[in-house]
């Protein structure tokens, strides 16, 4: 038996030759297409296409969607977080925020993250999958017909590293962004990496013009082995020249992450550094009061620690400024909704 066909991670074009080979008329992909795009769950509720035609379909591709398993909404600010199964029963965690600008969702790119770093929740639970593109898609829509909005902008940022999960993430990229399906401009989405340096590289190359967002985290390489197993791979130095070389092929500014950790990095001495090696970059700083992780000792920086560092920066024309904490009272943060889902279940 063959293979069912994951029908939501497909192009239109290629679904057009796929249906060609069987005597389908074209006009029935847009239609499909348009269906799928909306983030139906299965091929009955295509109601424009025929009973026989839907059975078809359903004899040569698959749906993948998530389930919403959990949904907590902040009452400080109205951000929501959901916590989604999978169809193996994998879990991954989205967030929806609301700016002056409109909504805002965070997505993951894999079920649980290897990256390992120490301050991070995902980290503290295994890795168990890549997230294929439809299921990336899936947790936009699923958002989207939850709270019967349109989302704007998109931020992988969640649980996972995206260019860990590069051929997927690309191929997403595309997908979200096309005028035939969810178009979502590029300019509206965030790749967020922790730093690999190659996939740095590779994704520059592509030249599209969504924003890279860099999580560093640290202005030298003796902090950041110590929080960041990537750096015992890629340096502080090569992770810069890659932003340089994105910077160059795109045009776009890089967004560089910074948790602020209580005596740790967040000393005057700490910025004076970051502000040397961030020096002549097209850049943007961004500083995060992180919140506290079951099982690591990091606290936050204290507010008045973080204003001086950002006020530190902005002197020195590195522009900088101090991220919104938005669904601190529903573990917005990423992985803790999972890792608290799986200590509850003694995983």
């Amino acid at each position: 038996m063959l293979a069912l066909k994951d029908i939501k991670s497909m192009f239109l074009c290629e679904l057009k030759e796929d249906l060609a080979i069987e005597g389908i008329e074209k006009y029935r992909a847009n239609q499909i297409y348009e269906w799928i795009s909306k983030g139906v769950c299965s091929f009955e509720e295509m109601t424009n296409l025929s009973i026989k035609m839907r059975q078809a379909l359903q004899e040569k591709y698959f749906i993948y969607r998530v389930k919403i398993e959990k949904k907590f909404v902040s009452k400080r600010d109205g951000t929501i977080k959901y916590l989604f199964s999978l169809t193996d029963g994998a879990m991954v965690e989205s967030v929806l925020m609301k700016y002056e600008y409109g909504y805002s969702v965070c997505i993951s790119t894999q079920a649980g993250c290897k990256m390992g770093c120490s301050f991070c929740a995902t980290g503290k639970d295994k890795f168990f999958r890549n997230l294929y593109p439809s299921e990336m898609l899936s947790q936009i829509q699923e958002i989207q017909n939850d709270n019967n909005i349109r989302i704007s902008n998109v931020v992988l940022m969640g649980m996972g590293e995206p260019l860990d999960n590069y051929d997927n993430t690309v191929r997403f990229l595309q997908l979200v962004s096309s005028e035939d399906g969810m178009n979502i401009g590029m300019r509206h989405i965030t790749v967020s990496t922790c730093g690999l340096v190659d996939k740095i590289y590779k994704l520059a190359e592509k030249k599209f013009s969504v924003t890279l967002s860099v999580s560093l985290h640290a202005p030298n390489d003796r902090l950041r082995d110590k929080i960041m197993p990537i750096n015992k791979k890629w340096k502080i130095k090569d992770v810069i020249e890659a932003c340089k070389y994105y910077t160059k092929n795109t045009g776009r500014r890089v967004s560089i992450e910074y948790a602020m950790i209580e005596n740790f990095n967040d000393s005057r001495k700490d910025a004076e550094d970051l502000e040397l090696i961030l020096k002549g970059i097209l850049c943007h700083v961004n500083l995060i009061p992180i919140n506290s992780v079951e099982g690591t000792e990091f606290k936050s920086s204290k507010i008045t620690k973080i204003r001086e560092f950002c006020e530190i920066l902005n002197k020195k024309n590195i522009n900088t400024t101090i991220r919104r904490t938005l669904g601190s009272d529903i573990n917005a943060s990423c992985g803790q909704l999972r890792h608290r889902n799986n200590f509850d279940k003694g995983g």
